[in-house]
């Protein structure tokens, strides 16, 4: 397990963007932690990194946006409307898996189904500093 503290939405965005750099087809990042803490930023960065930073937009209401670079595809889902795994299962979401990137905030939420190994970001916030986020990634073997 390791940490990284950002100081601004730009220091996420910037460490995403070279977190990126050693992605491929195949990795599952589950993107935890509460409204605001920089899940999003954090993808924007990782969109940054393959020259998609135009195409950005929240998956809140469709699940799921695809991004397509010259080397790799990439899953963005936000499955915080899901009522549990099942209904992820029903939109076919475990095809994506082995298509492509997938970033999934709210990943927390399904986890019980999830491949492994993933990766496991959680995002936590300061009370007293706006700026401040947390940054733990853990990989999940087991």
């Amino acid at each position: 397990m390791s940490t990284y503290i950002s100081k601004s939405e730009q220091d996420t965005i910037d460490f995403a963007k070279n977190y990126a750099q050693n992605l491929k087809a195949g990795d599952i990042i589950v993107l935890s932690g509460e409204l605001g803490s920089g899940k999003t930023k954090f993808v924007q960065g990782i969109l940054e990194n393959f020259n998609l930073q135009d195409e950005i937009s929240s998956p809140t209401f469709t699940i799921v946006n695809e991004y397509n670079s010259d080397t790799v595809n990439i899953y963005h889902f936000d499955v915080y409307r899901l009522e549990d795994s099942d209904e992820f299962f029903a939109i076919g979401g475990e095809e994506y898996f082995s298509k492509g990137i997938c970033l999934i905030e709210w990943g927390e939420l399904i986890e019980d189904i999830l491949p492994k190994p993933y990766t496991k970001i959680s995002f936590s916030k300061s009370d007293d500093d706006v700026s401040y986020r947390k940054l733990t990634i853990e990989k999940i073997e087991k």
